[in-house]
């Protein structure tokens, strides 16, 4: 595994951990974006490892979808956790505040870890 890669898989961790001290303090809205962090950047990590980099959030996501998905590499339910996530930062970032409701950021947090899961494992095994 290239550096970049491991760097991506160790941000992605550290956005999890920031999500959830965000949590604590009752940034919901912050730590719903941070957990999208943490999945793009897994996910960054799993397309850079193909040699494949993009510059938009949207493309990241649909190279996912196409590349890895489609393909039966992983499940779609994936890939449903990174296109709700992506909305849920949104609203987070740009909508009112309390746009995010607790139980929707844990779930998030949860799914991004999931998510850091079985990419770290698919790309260990390579």
């Amino acid at each position: 595994m290239i550096d970049t890669v491991r760097e991506l898989l160790d941000k992605s961790a550290q956005s999890i951990g920031a999500a959830e001290t965000l949590m604590r303090e009752h940034y919901v809205d912050f730590a719903a974006g941070r957990a999208y962090y943490a999945m793009f950047y897994a996910v960054e990590a799993l397309l850079l490892n193909r040699d494949m980099s993009f510059s938009k959030h949207s493309a990241v996501i649909a190279a996912f979808g196409k590349e890895f998905v489609k393909t039966g590499t992983f499940d779609n339910r994936f890939h449903r956790y990174l296109l709700n996530a992506f909305d849920l930062r949104n609203a987070g970032d740009y909508g009112a505040i309390h746009s995010v409701s607790e139980e929707k950021a844990r779930q998030t947090i949860e799914e991004a870890r999931e998510l850091l899961a079985v990419i770290t494992e698919y790309l260990s095994a390579e």
